[in-house]
């Protein structure tokens, strides 16, 4: 109840400041007068005279103008919204959830227009001065509510784990509410360099999975927080569209490449996430060097602190409570996997037709040694379309850690407390992270203080395209957490689910689904390691929906 209201004071002050902005003295037109219907769709010079005058009026008609529609009324006088020799756009939002094959990382090049977002707030705001200033730089701020819910056959708190992102079962949350503040570079043109920025604030349950070490971390780390706040998105970025068919270089927090998943919900096809997307990397901090040597071909180069990790971790220091073989000293790093520089290299195809694209990437490439997510991760993404209404979305990879400790070594961990990882003699000891740490690593020899933990995953989308406003999801994967450093338990995961993606506007989505998850070799679902319950089923079978509301 609390974050629900939490999500109605958050619009009930986008609402205020808007009526504040209404306040101000309109924009003087110049737009073309409105003769006949007054229907933007048929003459777009009556977009004006359709929305009104009033902050509240002008919102509202932006959502009852688009209701039933796939798309905004489109402007005759915009710019064209890619170059005319680029890949051919595969897809439409809606109904899917992108229209450019993913790749992150950067604004997409060649295909970026400034104020291109359709907004109900921007459109609200667009006959006040401030909305005007805001249109003349480019700046827009948007972004939605998102609540969900689920029905499970776990009843543990927190039992739907390591299915994700309904972590508590049989509930309705709220999942996100994000704010978008950016301006997006121009990637289209070639004529001049360009810039751009992102900050994107994120509240409510999903701020588990987005959550970097040393970024209002304690929410999860030390409080356990069933909802809280972070901002996964804190980035600049400069495009010279003169280096080849432009460079693009983007510094901060952002989204880490290449996955088909993200954390932003209208990024994904369904609710919930597959457990490939769930245990892999997040975000990255530092820069990112993207390069389309040409139409075809994009290579990126990033330098980072690592995964979840944040600058000021590099080299920061805290007591050893139990000096042992793996942490010798009276001092520890507080995140050995806070490591600057680390690699990500990463190149792209799109073949000239739009249809097949594919993207090999290494991210977050160090000397791997076990941090707070240090995952060294190999893999690749693909897609193609075979017409119109069918699609294939394809990820695999291979990711690992160095030098985790063993779970399964009594000097480690034990029952009567007393392994160096009980007495707080690791980084991740409950003295110092109470709530959330990464897991040890069962290795296959006990004997070992420390071994390499590995998973290897694979996970494909088959979509279909009912209408220009329905999207059909079917999901299939394969998820092997070798040593369970990722989710716990070690065993090899078989999940299926199918997800139906249905918009009622391009603002207003709902997606309801439903998955079925095994484990093979272990019981993994329906625990709680945060407060000592064991996982005691193999099966989980999960229904769930959620509503997006973009604002």
């Amino acid at each position: 109840m609390k974050s629900f209201l939490l999500a109605g004071v958050s619009l009930a002050a986008i609402g205020f400041v808007g009526s504040a902005y209404a306040a101000d003295t309109p924009a003087p037109s110049t737009a073309p007068a409105c003769k006949g219907e007054v229907d933007p769709y048929k003459n777009y010079a009556c977009l004006d005279a359709y929305l009104g005058t009033s902050f509240g009026e002008r919102l509202f008609n932006y959502y009852r103008l688009e209701w039933g529609h796939d798309a905004a009324p489109a402007d005759p006088k915009a710019p064209p919204s890619r170059r005319d020799y680029w890949p051919t756009t595969p897809e439409s939002t809606p109904p899917m959830p992108f229209t450019e094959w993913p790749y992150g990382g950067t604004s997409n090049l060649g295909v970026t227009r400034p104020s291109s977002v359709d907004s109900p707030l921007m459109a609200a705001l667009g006959n006040t001065t401030v909305g005007q200033w805001m249109n003349d730089n480019h700046l827009q701020v948007y972004g939605w509510i998102n609540g969900g819910g689920n029905l499970s056959n776990n009843t543990v708190r927190g039992g739907n784990a390591p299915a994700a992102y309904d972590y508590n079962p049989n509930t309705v949350q709220l999942d996100q509410a994000v704010v978008y503040i950016e301006r997006l570079p121009d990637t289209v043109q070639k004529d001049h360099v360009d810039w751009g920025f992102r900050i994107a604030p994120i509240y409510g349950e999903n701020y588990r999975y987005t959550t970097a070490y040393g970024l209002f971390s304690s929410q999860l780390l030390n409080q356990n927080l069933n909802n809280g706040f972070d901002i996964p998105m804190a980035y600049g970025e400069v495009f010279i569209p003169q280096i080849l068919e432009g460079l693009m270089i983007r510094f901060g927090r952002y989204i880490s490449i290449p996955d088909i998943e993200a954390q932003l919900a209208p990024n994904n096809y369904m609710y919930t996430h597959s457990m490939t997307y769930t245990f892999d990397n997040y975000t990255n901090t530092g820069v990112e060097f993207t390069l389309a040597a040409t139409k075809n071909w994009i290579f990126q180069l990033g330098l980072t602190v690592g995964t979840e990790a944040l600058p000021w971790h590099v080299g920061a220091k805290i007591p050893n409570f139990d000096p042992n073989p793996l942490f010798p000293n009276t001092t520890m790093l507080k995140d050995p996997g806070a490591q600057f520089p680390s690699v990500s290299l990463g190149v792209r195809y799109t073949t000239s037709d739009g249809r097949d694209n594919i993207n090999v990437v290494a991210n977050g490439i160090n000397n791997g040694t076990w941090g707070y997510n240090n995952l060294q991760w190999y893999g690749m993404t693909y897609y193609h379309k075979f017409n119109d209404q069918w699609h294939i979305s394809f990820e695999m990879y291979d990711e690992h850690q160095n030098n985790v400790a063993n779970l399964l070594n009594p000097i480690v961990n034990n029952a009567a407390g007393t392994g160096f990882f009980n007495l707080g003699g690791t980084p991740f000891s409950p003295q110092f992270m109470p709530f959330n740490s990464p897991f040890l690593a069962q290795c296959a020899n006990s004997v070992v203080l420390a071994c390499t933990a590995e998973v290897r995953a694979a996970v494909t989308y088959l979509n279909y395209k009912a209408t220009p406003l329905d999207n059909i999801s079917y999901r299939l994967e394969y998820f092997n957490d070798l040593e369970g450093q990722r989710t716990g338990t070690k065993t090899a995961y078989l999940e299926t689910g199918i997800g139906w993606q249905h918009w009622f506007s391009p603002q207003i989505e709902i997606r309801p689904e439903v998955s079925f998850y095994r484990s093979l070799n272990a019981p993994a679902f329906n625990g709680n390691f945060n407060f000592g319950i064991a996982p005691n089923k193999s099966n989980a079978l999960i229904g769930s929906a959620d509503i997006i509301i973009h604002f």
